[in-house]
């Protein structure tokens, strides 16, 4: 079957964009037409002459509200950086990576401010309704770009994720969502979060198109993506904390997830994460990643903190008094965890377990303060983990689920070809 050209799929994504009853206007902040056009035609122009620069090429692709784009102020969702920001002076590398591809970059997505919250709500520039319930929340921080995927506003969308801001949005939106390995894509020319825990990585309708974006990003040579039989694959379902206090609707579907993957031919065994509990230990002095966070964005909390929103205001503030000598200490434990993980995981290759502990909350029930601190608690719970110990892992929608729900698989450090492979094969055992 002949694939239906670039400038037709980019009419598609812009006229969702322009929907008045959609959610463009709150999950693409930045809408780049022309220069979509243009790329799209040029990569039309070498379909027709038989040149292809990969398997991006043609790619419609939005990318997150904080990649520098020449020109432009990168604004991290925040209205104060907006107001004050200077405009970069390059693009990002992964963005000059996608151009390279021949992506077509359609838009600058919506995300939380400072990309610190897994909920997505940005009281600036509006809140993208969940495309499963217009009214939830869309998970977060890469919020705008769940949405545009989910949508069809795009075919992939280029996140970060530092505690699950692919993972989360894409299990709340019911789609893809990869965290790779933190080294594996630049994160120069993104506006930091934790300088540790950073990484970039792609949403998308489909384990393939993930891969491709990801590939990419990373500079990989093209190779098609060969999934596994599930039987020759040693999977292990987390026990303990990550499977603990699941809502009604996460629950089931986690079970029918374990289900098909039995079905077809997974050979499971459960796996303890003990070392889960050292990482609590070792946050309860304040977090690597929330001190980082604080470092990054102590100025603009100093002379415009009634600008901020106030749920992440608060989340930075709270890292204000860590001292010098426990951060130090917090980074030197997690490196000491980081080397235990990698051993613990090494007869298995994925751990399994929900994405999130519940579904995506309405945005009601996240009005008060207290209750988005809980609920944001929650949908960090097992992403967050995964970013600590410096794994790479996906998540993937369950269908049939009464709300999108993710099934998250996660791998050791540097095994994500393998984990696309294996995620390639579990996407196709839950579809059957």
């Amino acid at each position: 079957m002949t694939r239906r050209s670039a400038s037709d799929r980019l009419d598609e994504a812009l006229a969702r964009i322009d929907d008045p009853k959609g959610e463009g206007a709150r999950a693409c902040l930045t809408v780049y037409r022309e220069a979509a056009r243009a790329a799209a035609e040029a990569a039309d122009a070498r379909a027709r002459a038989g040149v292809s620069l990969g398997d991006m090429d043609g790619a419609i692709v939005s990318i997150k509200d904080l990649f520098d784009v020449a020109g432009e102020i990168t604004r991290a969702g925040s209205k104060v950086v907006a107001e004050e920001g200077k405009a970069a002076a390059a693009d990002a590398p992964p963005v000059r990576a996608l151009r390279r591809a021949g992506a077509v970059i359609v838009a600058k997505t919506n995300m939380s401010e400072f990309a610190f919250s897994g909920i997505g709500a940005n009281p600036h520039f509006g809140t993208p309704g969940n495309p499963a319930d217009r009214k939830r929340v869309p998970g977060g921080s890469s919020s705008g770009g769940a949405v545009a995927a989910a949508d069809g506003m795009c075919e992939i969308s280029i996140g970060s994720d530092t505690g699950g801001s692919t993972r989360i949005p894409a299990a709340f939106c019911g789609i893809v969502g990869f965290k790779p390995s933190r080294q594996r894509i630049t994160r120069d020319g993104a506006y930091p979060l934790s300088f540790s825990l950073d990484s970039i990585g792609p949403m998308a309708r489909s384990v393939a198109d993930c891969r491709r974006a990801d590939a990419a990003m990373a500079g990989e040579e093209r190779a098609p993506l060969k999934a596994p039989s599930l039987g020759d694959v040693r999977i292990a379902v987390a026990k303990g904390a990550p499977v603990e206090n699941l809502d009604d609707i996460v629950g089931k579907a986690f079970a029918q997830a374990l289900e098909r993957l039995t079905k077809a031919g997974a050979r499971l065994r459960d796996k303890p994460l003990p070392l889960i509990e050292r990482m609590i230990e070792v946050n309860k002095r304040g977090g690597v990643q929330p001190s980082e966070a604080f470092t990054v964005n102590r100025d603009l909390l100093d002379r415009r903190g009634g600008d901020i929103d106030q749920n992440i205001r608060a989340r930075l503030e709270r890292a204000r008094d860590v001292s010098a000598a426990d951060y130090i200490w917090m980074c030197n434990q997690r490196l000491g965890l980081v080397g235990e993980m990698d051993a613990w995981l090494s007869d298995v290759d994925v751990i399994v377990m929900p994405t999130c502990p519940i579904v995506a909350p309405t945005q009601a029930e996240v009005a008060a303060p207290e209750e988005f601190a809980r609920k944001n608690a929650m949908s960090l719970r097992n992403t967050s983990v995964w970013n600590f110990f410096d794994c790479c892992a996906i998540s993937l929608p369950i269908p049939g689920a009464a709300l999108p729900a993710g099934l998250m698989l996660a791998a050791r450090y540097g095994h994500d070809r393998e984990l696309f492979a294996i995620g390639a094969a579990a996407e196709r055992a839950l579809a059957s």
